[in-house]
């Protein structure tokens, strides 16, 4: 056992968030909890950390146990994002400190041989704690989480997602026992994440995780445990295994509870019919109504099978009721430049009912690109032409109000004419019940927000979807709800997205962008990042690439290369040697890579 909820009791201002729950994690387990929002997977969390207290049971773990979890940003004030990670061997880095002193005194003191040894003890002691590996460990968790340009900067300075993202570096770096994350991957890029994934791979402590990144929970966790009104079930396995095994368990409690109404209803039947057959004798039947009676008695001490609840779902339908023109938006030579160059000479083409994807590190000019689209942002040269018939419906990751004091239900009817009776029918089919509708939007959250929206984007003329970021702030029902929704949508979608779970299921062309260019691969996300990856490779270290060797022409290049596979495919088909085989893989990526770029250059 790492750490157990045992039959614990967590109450917020009268509601019951858990009652009796029982959840018992294993030492080395790598756990994702999961369930719809508002379910207390965050609660469960802070129990777990000793940040909150239950109001009944007890949380138990090992004596001693480290745990490690980010619930707050701490007010540093006057150090670097660098000091900051530091932190995390302050006990190592006073050592050295204790060190640096007595070299000082042994280099004016007589008393060397006591020094000596008081400094081999101490520096056994930092050996042995990895005191010389700490710069080489800052650099790793920094260069992975992509946070070494903020290094030297002031801590105080940086934004809010820079900030979670140094304190995760910290987090990372106390290597503690238990690893608490709450949504790790929601300030991180892909390469980021990917990185993270990998880490948390050959981490061996025990990871509990919530998270709606349903490809990181593939990645990174072997076991799911569900909140489900209350009570937990636990899956082994991985995000899609727990899918699966949730739906056989659905559908085997339906079977259960039905076929115990069954009985129920039939024992029912039979104790009226046997009463009935008992008054009815002439004299009343006593044996009959004694048998009526055990046969209550039976069915009194049936234990009862719940019906399985079933979540309502976000009821969402996006229709193109008019087609536009064959090309839907042209992008010719763009180039966009803030305080430096976000892209330039980039061209790209969208046509009617293509599934386009814009991918990319933060920072690139992703959402740039699609403000372009809708002129909230315009080029600084070339041109972005949007087609003929071109009906837009924009969903943005920010939401800005005229009124932040007004009511949900009003700035749903300002965008749709409906009465406000129908507006609550309506907004009930996107989970907002009840008093929900009056609520003001200051005091809406992220998925609120995004699900009004939604709602808002239902009942407006478009065929053309622009989505920034839309699986942002949404649970895993509503996200799996919009992704059906779009992949019915019969108009042209473009989309920026770092949720590689949507990516995969829905974008058949991929755009990526990277030092200030883009391109373009024919495939789902898992697709382009392979191509990507090797594409990365070549151009690092293999690909002769023209600008490399401008004494040789490309076409020159092209044939000497074919010339090389030639005789690689000779001598493999002679020897059949696995050497010779990953050599002509190489060759002819190569050669794939630069008659691309050879065909670029010869449009040009």
């Amino acid at each position: 056992m790492s750490i157990k909820a045992e039959n614990i009791t967590k109450i917020y201002g009268g509601t019951v968030i858990f009652e009796g729950l029982t959840i018992d994690i294993h030492k080395g387990e790598r756990v994702a909890i999961v369930g719809r929002n508002g379910c207390g997977k965050t609660t469960l969390l802070k129990l777990f950390s000793g940040i909150e207290k239950p109001d009944a049971g007890r949380i138990i773990k090992r004596k001693g146990t480290t745990i490690g979890y980010l619930h707050q940003i701490p007010p540093y004030e006057n150090v670097s994002a660098i000091d900051v990670l530091k932190e995390a061997f302050s006990n190592i880095l006073s050592m050295q400190t204790q060190m640096q002193s007595l070299e000082q005194q042994m280099s004016c003191t007589a008393h060397l041989d006591k020094l000596l040894k008081q400094y081999g003890e101490i520096q056994e002691q930092f050996i042995a704690l990895g005191g010389y590996e700490i710069e080489a460990k800052i650099q790793m968790i920094a260069n992975g989480l992509g946070i070494t340009p903020l290094l030297q900067s002031p801590f105080q300075l940086l934004s809010g997602g820079e900030k979670t993202k140094v304190m995760l570096g910290q987090i990372l770096l106390l290597n503690p026992q238990i690893l608490l994350l709450d949504e790790p991957t929601n300030h991180l890029d892909m390469n980021a994440i990917e990185w993270l994934e990998n880490y948390l791979k050959s981490y061996d402590g025990t990871l509990i995780v919530v998270s709606h990144d349903r490809q990181f929970m593939n990645e990174a966790v072997t076991k799911i445990i569900e909140i489900d009104n209350g009570e937990p079930f636990s899956y082994i396995g991985n995000y899609d295994t727990f899918v699966k095994m949730r739906e056989a368990r659905i559908l085997n409690e339906f079977a259960q509870y039905e076929e115990q109404q069954k009985k129920i209803t039939k024992m029912k039947e039979t104790i009226k019919r046997l009463k009935t057959w008992a008054n009815e004798a002439n004299p009343p039947n006593a044996a009959l109504h004694r048998r009526a009676k055990s046969m209550e008695k039976a069915l009194a001490r049936i234990e009862l099978v719940k019906k399985p609840i079933v979540s309502k779902k976000m009821q969402l339908k996006l229709e193109a009721n008019e087609r536009s023109g064959k090309d839907v938006v042209l992008f010719e030579k763009v180039k966009k430049q803030y305080d430096k160059v976000l892209f330039e000479e980039l061209s790209l083409q969208l046509r009617w009912q293509d599934r386009l994807a814009i991918v990319g590190l933060n920072g690139t000019g992703k959402s740039t690109l699609l403000k372009m689209v809708t002129e909230e942002v315009l080029p600084d040269a070339g041109k972005v032409i949007v087609g003929s018939n071109v009906k837009i419906g924009y969903l943005s990751q920010s939401f800005v109000y005229e009124d932040a004091n007004a009511r949900l239900i009003d700035v749903f009817r300002k965008e749709v004419s409906i009465t406000e009776g129908e507006a609550r029918h309506v907004l009930a089919k996107f989970l907002f019940y009840g008093y929900d509708v009056f609520k003001k939007v200051k005091d809406l959250s992220g998925g609120e927000k995004m699900r009004l929206r939604l709602a808002q984007l239902m009942y407006e003329d478009i065929n053309l979807l622009i989505l920034d970021e839309p699986t942002n702030h949404l649970d895993i029902e509503s996200r799996e709800v919009l992704e059906e929704t779009v992949q019915h949508f019969d108009g042209t979608v473009l989309a920026v997205s770092h949720d590689r779970y949507f990516l995969n299921q829905l974008f058949s062309r991929i755009a990526w962008i990277e030092n200030q260019k883009l391109y373009l691969y024919e495939g789902n996300y898992q697709w382009a990042r392979e191509k990507h990856g090797q594409y990365e490779v070549n151009v690092k270290t293999e690909l002769p690439l023209k600008h490399k060797t401008d004494s040789i022409p490309i076409d020159q290049q092209i044939e000497k290369l074919e010339q090389k596979i030639i005789e690689k495919k000779a001598k493999f088909n002679k020897t059949n040697n696995n050497t010779y085989e990953n050599d002509l893989k190489k060759l002819e990526s190569q050669l794939e890579n630069l008659l691309s770029i050879w065909v670029n250059e010869f449009e040009k």
